[in-house]
Protein backbone atom coordinates (compact mmCIF):
# COMPACT_ATOMS: atom_id res chain seq x y z
CA UNK A 1 0.00 0.00 0.00
CA UNK A 2 2.68 2.52 0.56
CA UNK A 3 4.34 1.72 -2.36
CA UNK A 4 1.41 2.45 -4.33
CA UNK A 5 0.37 5.61 -2.28
CA UNK A 6 4.47 7.04 -3.66
CA UNK A 7 3.82 6.06 -7.04
CA UNK A 8 0.08 7.58 -7.53
CA UNK A 9 0.58 10.74 -5.34
CA UNK A 10 2.90 12.93 -7.44
CA UNK A 11 0.90 11.70 -10.48
CA UNK A 12 -2.22 13.44 -8.56
CA UNK A 13 -0.41 16.54 -7.95
CA UNK A 14 0.94 16.97 -11.41
CA UNK A 15 -2.89 16.65 -12.71
CA UNK A 16 -3.94 18.99 -10.32
CA UNK A 17 -1.35 21.35 -10.97
CA UNK A 18 -1.41 20.71 -14.63
CA UNK A 19 -4.83 21.84 -14.99
CA UNK A 20 -4.47 25.43 -13.11
CA UNK A 21 -1.74 26.00 -15.50
CA UNK A 22 -4.28 26.86 -18.49
CA UNK A 23 -6.30 29.32 -16.29
CA UNK A 24 -4.77 32.22 -16.99
CA UNK A 25 -4.54 34.73 -14.12
CA UNK A 26 -3.23 38.18 -13.55
CA UNK A 27 1.08 38.36 -13.75
CA UNK A 28 0.88 35.40 -15.93
CA UNK A 29 1.66 35.22 -19.40
CA UNK A 30 -0.83 35.14 -21.75
CA UNK A 31 -1.56 32.41 -23.36
CA UNK A 32 -0.35 32.96 -27.50
CA UNK A 33 -3.05 32.18 -30.13
CA UNK A 34 -3.24 32.53 -34.01
CA UNK A 35 -6.39 32.55 -35.18
CA UNK A 36 -7.93 33.84 -38.83
CA UNK A 37 -8.82 37.51 -38.82
CA UNK A 38 -11.45 39.68 -41.45
CA UNK A 39 -8.09 40.01 -43.52
CA UNK A 40 -4.68 38.37 -42.11
CA UNK A 41 -4.10 36.20 -39.29
CA UNK A 42 -4.13 37.75 -35.66
CA UNK A 43 -1.61 35.92 -33.10
CA UNK A 44 -0.99 37.49 -30.16
CA UNK A 45 2.84 37.18 -30.02
CA UNK A 46 2.46 39.94 -33.37
CA UNK A 47 1.21 42.70 -30.42
CA UNK A 48 4.73 41.92 -28.45
CA UNK A 49 5.80 45.30 -27.14
CA UNK A 50 2.05 46.90 -27.05
CA UNK A 51 -0.70 47.17 -24.71
CA UNK A 52 -3.30 44.40 -25.64
CA UNK A 53 -7.54 45.01 -24.69
CA UNK A 54 -8.57 41.60 -25.79
CA UNK A 55 -12.29 41.30 -25.67
CA UNK A 56 -14.35 38.56 -25.92
CA UNK A 57 -17.64 38.70 -27.57
CA UNK A 58 -20.20 37.14 -29.64
CA UNK A 59 -22.78 38.36 -31.80
CA UNK A 60 -25.80 37.73 -29.50
CA UNK A 61 -24.14 39.17 -26.74
CA UNK A 62 -26.11 42.51 -25.97
CA UNK A 63 -23.48 44.31 -23.80
CA UNK A 64 -20.43 43.18 -26.30
CA UNK A 65 -22.85 45.23 -28.85
CA UNK A 66 -22.60 48.27 -26.49
CA UNK A 67 -18.72 47.73 -25.84
CA UNK A 68 -18.00 48.37 -29.32
CA UNK A 69 -18.21 52.06 -29.65
CA UNK A 70 -16.21 52.47 -26.39
CA UNK A 71 -13.52 50.05 -27.47
CA UNK A 72 -13.16 51.89 -31.00
CA UNK A 73 -13.08 55.30 -28.78
CA UNK A 74 -10.10 53.95 -26.95
CA UNK A 75 -7.92 52.75 -30.03
CA UNK A 76 -8.46 56.12 -31.62
CA UNK A 77 -7.63 58.10 -28.39
CA UNK A 78 -4.59 55.76 -27.58
CA UNK A 79 -3.33 53.73 -30.51
CA UNK A 80 -0.55 55.42 -31.16
CA UNK A 81 0.39 55.68 -27.80
CA UNK A 82 0.50 51.66 -27.97
CA UNK A 83 -2.67 50.22 -27.35
CA UNK A 84 -4.16 47.76 -29.78
CA UNK A 85 -7.76 46.42 -29.28
CA UNK A 86 -8.36 43.18 -30.23
CA UNK A 87 -12.00 41.30 -30.35
CA UNK A 88 -12.02 37.28 -30.58
CA UNK A 89 -15.64 36.78 -32.17
CA UNK A 90 -16.59 33.03 -30.39
CA UNK A 91 -19.40 32.39 -32.74
CA UNK A 92 -19.89 29.07 -33.86
CA UNK A 93 -21.37 30.30 -37.08
CA UNK A 94 -18.94 33.01 -38.80
CA UNK A 95 -21.59 33.57 -40.77
CA UNK A 96 -23.04 35.15 -37.27
CA UNK A 97 -20.03 37.17 -36.42
CA UNK A 98 -19.32 38.81 -39.72
CA UNK A 99 -23.48 40.07 -40.33
CA UNK A 100 -22.97 41.49 -36.96
CA UNK A 101 -19.79 43.12 -38.09
CA UNK A 102 -22.05 44.63 -41.10
CA UNK A 103 -24.32 46.20 -38.17
CA UNK A 104 -21.52 47.35 -35.70
CA UNK A 105 -18.49 49.12 -36.73
CA UNK A 106 -15.10 47.73 -35.32
CA UNK A 107 -12.03 50.28 -35.98
CA UNK A 108 -9.98 47.33 -34.53
CA UNK A 109 -8.17 44.17 -35.02
CA UNK A 110 -11.11 41.02 -35.10
CA UNK A 111 -10.33 37.71 -34.97
CA UNK A 112 -12.23 34.27 -34.79
CA UNK A 113 -12.45 31.42 -32.56
CA UNK A 114 -15.26 29.17 -33.40
CA UNK A 115 -13.36 26.18 -31.57
CA UNK A 116 -13.14 27.97 -28.42
CA UNK A 117 -10.01 27.02 -27.73
CA UNK A 118 -8.86 30.51 -26.89
CA UNK A 119 -11.44 31.63 -24.14
CA UNK A 120 -10.37 27.95 -22.53
CA UNK A 121 -6.97 29.20 -22.23
CA UNK A 122 -7.91 32.27 -20.76
CA UNK A 123 -10.57 30.72 -18.17
CA UNK A 124 -13.41 32.54 -19.98
CA UNK A 125 -16.44 32.36 -17.74
CA UNK A 126 -19.16 34.74 -19.81
CA UNK A 127 -19.26 37.62 -22.59
CA UNK A 128 -18.04 40.16 -22.59
CA UNK A 129 -14.66 39.29 -20.75
CA UNK A 130 -11.93 41.97 -21.71
CA UNK A 131 -7.68 41.42 -20.48
CA UNK A 132 -5.69 43.94 -20.51
CA UNK A 133 -2.41 42.68 -21.75
CA UNK A 134 0.75 44.70 -20.79
CA UNK A 135 4.26 44.88 -23.42
CA UNK A 136 5.45 42.40 -21.81
CA UNK A 137 2.92 39.83 -22.60
CA UNK A 138 1.62 39.22 -18.57
CA UNK A 139 -2.22 39.69 -17.82
CA UNK A 140 -2.63 43.17 -16.06
CA UNK A 141 -6.49 42.63 -15.35
CA UNK A 142 -9.58 40.63 -16.32
CA UNK A 143 -12.72 42.26 -16.53
CA UNK A 144 -16.05 40.44 -16.90
CA UNK A 145 -19.25 42.11 -18.77
CA UNK A 146 -19.88 45.75 -19.93
CA UNK A 147 -21.69 47.99 -17.97
CA UNK A 148 -21.80 52.16 -19.15
CA UNK A 149 -20.70 52.67 -15.69
CA UNK A 150 -17.67 50.87 -16.02
CA UNK A 151 -15.91 53.04 -19.08
CA UNK A 152 -14.27 54.74 -16.86
CA UNK A 153 -12.86 52.42 -14.71
CA UNK A 154 -11.43 50.46 -17.90
CA UNK A 155 -10.16 53.46 -19.36
CA UNK A 156 -7.93 55.03 -16.18
CA UNK A 157 -6.83 50.68 -16.09
CA UNK A 158 -5.79 51.36 -19.96
CA UNK A 159 -3.90 54.85 -19.18
CA UNK A 160 -1.71 53.00 -16.45
CA UNK A 161 -0.77 50.16 -18.30
CA UNK A 162 0.05 52.73 -21.08
CA UNK A 163 1.81 55.06 -17.96
CA UNK A 164 -0.28 58.13 -19.35
CA UNK A 165 -0.89 60.66 -16.61
CA UNK A 166 -4.71 62.38 -16.44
Amino acid sequence: MKHLYRKTLPLLLSACLCGSAFATEVGQMAPDFDLPGRANAVKLSDYKGKTVYLDFWASWCGPCKQSFPWMNDMQSRYGAKGLRVVGINLDQKSDDARDFLKETTASFDVAFDQSGKTPKSFAIKGMPTSVLIGPDGRVISMHSGFKPEHKTELEQQIKQALHLKD
